[in-house]
C-alpha cells in the first residue's frame, strides 16, 4: 500500500483524522487520487489507513486506525454502527441524519433520511468513486423507496469534482411534505436548501418556541419558516418572517397555509428590513436570527464578525424589555468565543445588556467528535434583554 510520512507535532497525534499536504513529511509509493494510503510517523509505525486526494488541502482523511479497504463489508459495518448509535439514544429515524461524514467513521459522506427517501453526498473524491457501493449498502440496511443524489455542494470543488444532482436508486420522489412536531413542511430533495430541510435545527425549533406564547416574534433568514411556524403554533401573538429568496417566502406562506397559521412572511433582505424598523420605531419580543453561514474559509472570518455584529447590533435595538433573541451560527470557522465575543460587542455598541439563557447546538443525530472540531458547527444560543439598564 501507498503511505505518506506525517511530519511530528501534526494534528494526526493529537486526535484529528485529517492530513494537510503542509503536514507530510514525505510520500512511499505511488499514491492515486481517491485511493487509499497508509499513514506512518517517522519511525515507520503504522497510524491508520487513509483516503488520498493530492488535489485537495487536506491531502489525506484517516478512517481507520488499522489497515483496511473500502469494501462493501466496510461500508455496511460503518453504516450499521452509525445506527446503533442513534438508536441506542432513542432518535427517530424517519426524519434526521444516518450519516454525518468523519463522526460516523465515513469522511466526507452525508446521508439525510426523509421517510421511505434518502439523501446522499459524496463529498469526498475517494467515497464519490465508491457511490455504487455506499447505495448497495444503504438499500440493504434500510430498503428506501430511493436515494437521490446532492452532489451540488460546492465544497466539491475543493475535492476536484464536479456538482451534480440526481437519483441513484429507486423512482424520482417529487416534490413531498415532513412532518415534525405536529408541524407539516413541504420539501424538495432535488432542489430544496441543503438536503432538503435545515434537520440539524429540529430540536432547536421547539425550544425556541416554548417560548413564543404570547410575543411579537421576528424571524429573520426564515427559509422555509420552520421558526416561524413553530413559534405560531405555540401561541405567539404576531409572527413576521423575512427572507430574502422569493422561492423560500412562497414556501413559507404554502406551510403555513397547510398548519392553518397566520405567519407575515416577507421577501427582503435582512440587514436593509432591520433598518427601516429600526428607523421606524418597531419592536418585538422574541427575534431569531438564523443567517447562512458568513464564512465558507478561514481566511474570511475577520469580513463574517462584521455581518454578524450588524445584525446583532440591529436586532437588539429592536427588542423590548424582557425580549428574547435567539442566533445561531452554522460555520465551523466561527468559533464558539468568536461569536460570543461578537454578540458582547454588539450589546456593547447599543448599550444593552444581555443575560444568557441557553445554548444550542447541532441534533444528536449530528455527532460531534471531540478531537475533530470541525465536527462542531452549529452554536446558538437565547439571550434576554435586561431591562432599566
Amino acid at each position: 500500500m501507498a503511505g505518506l510520512i506525517i511530519q511530528p507535532r501534526a494534528r494526526l497525534f493529537h486526535g484529528h483524522d485529517w492530513v494537510y499536504s503542509t503536514e507530510v513529511l514525505k510520500t512511499f509509493g505511488d499514491p492515486q487520487d481517491g485511493g487509499i494510503v497508509s499513514l506512518k510517523d517517522g519511525r515507520d509505525r503504522m497510524l491508520g489507513t487513509a483516503i488520498y486526494n493530492s488535489r485537495s488541502q487536506i491531502i489525506a482523511r484517516r478512517f481507520s486506525r488499522q489497515r483496511q479497504d473500502l469494501d462493501l463489508d466496510f461500508f455496511k459495518r460503518r453504516i450499521s454502527i452509525a445506527r446503533q448509535f442513534r438508536n441506542r439514544h432513542g432518535l427517530p429515524e424517519q426524519l434526521g441524519r444516518l450519516i454525518w461524514s468523519e463522526s460516523d467513521g465515513l469522511p466526507g459522506v452525508v446521508v439525510d433520511r426523509y421517510g421511505d427517501d434518502l439523501v446522499l453526498q459524496t463529498l469526498t473524491l475517494a467515497m464519490d468513486q465508491r457511490k455504487a457501493l455506499l447505495v448497495e449498502a444503504l438499500v440493504d440496511a434500510f430498503q428506501p423507496r430511493c436515494i437521490i443524489e446532492r452532489n451540488d455542494a460546492p465544497i466539491r470543488k475543493a475535492e476536484g469534482m464536479e456538482l451534480v444532482t440526481g437519483v441513484l436508486y429507486g423512482p424520482e420522489p417529487g416534490p413531498g411534505s415532513i412532518t415534525t412536531d405536529g408541524l407539516t413542511f413541504g420539501v424538495d430533495l432535488l432542489q430544496g436548501q441543503k438536503t432538503g430541510f435545515y434537520l440539524d435545527q429540529l430540536s432547536n425549533y421547539r425550544a425556541v418556541a416554548a417560548h413564543a406564547a404570547g410575543k411579537r416574534v421576528l424571524d429573520c433568514f426564515t427559509n422555509q419558516g420552520a421558526f416561524a411556524l413553530s413559534c405560531a403554533k405555540a401561541g405567539a401573538s404576531e409572527v413576521t418572517a423575512i427572507d430574502i429568496s422569493g422561492p423560500a417566502i412562497e414556501q413559507v406562506r404554502l406551510n403555513a397555509k397547510a398548519n392553518g397559521l397566520s405567519v407575515n412572511a416577507i421577501e427582503g433582505n435582512v440587514f436593509d428590513f432591520l433598518k427601516e424598523k429600526e428607523d421606524a420605531q418597531a419592536t418585538y419580543d422574541l427575534i431569531v436570527l438564523d443567517p447562512p453561514s458568513f464564512t465558507k474559509s478561514k481566511g474570511r472570518v475577520h469580513d463574517a464578525l462584521r455581518g454578524y455584529k450588524e445584525i446583532h447590533l440591529r436586532a437588539l435595538k429592536l427588542l423590548n424589555p424582557d425580549g428574547l433573541l435567539a442566533t445561531f451560527c452554522c460555520s465551523h470557522h466561527m468559533s464558539q468565543e468568536l461569536f460570543q465575543g461578537v454578540i458582547n460587542d454588539a450589546a456593547v455598541d447599543a448599550k444593552k445588556t444581555l443575560r444568557h439563557l441557553q445554548n444550542f447546538t447541532q441534533g444528536l443525530d449530528h455527532p460531534v467528535i471531540s478531537t475533530i472540531p470541525e465536527s462542531s458547527y452549529l452554536k446558538g444560543a437565547l439571550y434576554e434583554l435586561v431591562p432599566g439598564r
